[in-house]
């Protein structure tokens, strides 16, 4: 019988909350064509630029967040494989970071010592998007044809739509929805829209009108981060039954000047509040494990922001990192690859 390996694939964290360590690490992640999708020389003279003042800055956020076990990242995917591990009955399982330690080269290199043929990839990304799943998957192949490792891979999709997924997002936010909030705002990460133009196959239909979203079907879909986003919201919103003025869809994490995919969710915590909201609870379905961008970001920042502007509570729903039913969902998304 053949063993099947699941390798785990997330984005990946700086070694230590130090500046050193995350001048390194935003070095590496900034340089990679497919999250700045420009022109070597450009890319590097806008990311040397961007490297003068961000480590500084960027240490601090991850100092306020980092766990005595390392990082919040890289702890929650490790739980979520262990998890995984004894219900996963075709091989081991592995963990990686596409930027950073644990690589994707050495786990690699691990399971091709442990006889393993084929791998079972899944980067752990809800949504497609270049910056996040193809820059992986491409990562992956590049190692295995450069350093000769005997291994073929099965891609993982994006998982955006199993409904395993929906309901594990469901059971997260399910006990939060018993206390009396306001108001559930799902924030995304954003996405400069070039992306999302690049990645349209029709060429003329990605952020050509106000519904383009919801007309997404096909190959279009397929390649459409922000309609994904907005998919997902719908899958949660009918598993729970939520009314359609108890939600709203933001996107979080701009960087630079470049026009990113709306509405921002620093705008949207601050409408909320004019329009009265005193309660809220915020999601971000496009992580399935807290990092820097839920915790700090959102956790203390945006907190710190709907309180200021008149809010009296403000509530980061978890993510699903090692959930039971994630675990469970995890096994079932991946399986499908192995079956006959």
């Amino acid at each position: 019988m053949t063993r099947r390996a699941l390798l785990l694939v997330n984005l990946g964290s700086p070694a230590s909350p130090q500046v050193a360590d995350v001048r390194r690490y935003l070095n590496e992640f900034l340089m990679d064509p497919y999250v700045i999708d420009l022109p070597w020389p450009i890319r590097r003279l806008l990311v040397s630029l961007i490297l003068i003042k961000r480590p500084e800055a960027s240490a601090h956020a991850y100092q306020s967040i980092w766990w005595p076990q390392g990082s919040p990242l890289i702890e929650l995917t490790r739980r979520l494989q262990q998890a995984v591990l004894p219900q996963w009955s075709h091989g081991p399982v592995e963990m990686a970071m596409r930027y950073g330690e644990p690589s994707i080269a050495s786990a690699l290199r691990r399971l091709a010592e442990q006889k393993v043929r084929e791998v079972v990839f899944m980067p752990l990304y809800p949504q497609f998007a270049d910056s996040t799943v193809t820059t992986c998957v491409e990562e992956a192949k590049r190692i295995i044809v450069e350093q000769g490792l005997p291994l073929s891979l099965q891609v993982v999709p994006p998982f955006y739509a199993q409904p395993a997924y929906g309901k594990a997002l469901a059971a997260t936010v399910k006990p939060y929805l018993q206390d009396n909030f306001d108001h559930l705002l799902f924030s995304y990460h954003g996405l400069p829209e070039r992306h999302l133009h690049k990645a349209d196959p029709s060429k003329n239909h990605c952020l050509r009108g106000a519904d383009c979203c919801q007309q997404a079907s096909g190959a279009v879909l397929e390649n459409c981060y922000r309609a994904q986003c907005y998919a997902t919201t719908q899958t949660v919103v009918n598993q729970l039954g939520l009314s359609d003025d108890f939600y709203s869809v933001a996107f979080q994490s701009r960087l630079g000047r470049a026009k990113w995919i709306e509405p921002y969710t620093e705008e949207s915590i601050d409408a909320l509040a004019a329009r009265g909201v005193k309660r809220l609870l915020v999601m971000c379905p496009a992580f399935v494990a807290d990092c820097l961008e839920t915790l700090e970001e959102i956790g203390d920042r945006a907190r710190e922001q709907f309180l200021a502007a008149g809010g009296e509570a403000f509530e980061l729903i978890p993510c699903l990192n090692d959930h039971p039913t994630w675990v469970e969902a995890v096994v079932k998304i991946a399986g499908y690859r192995v079956e006959p």
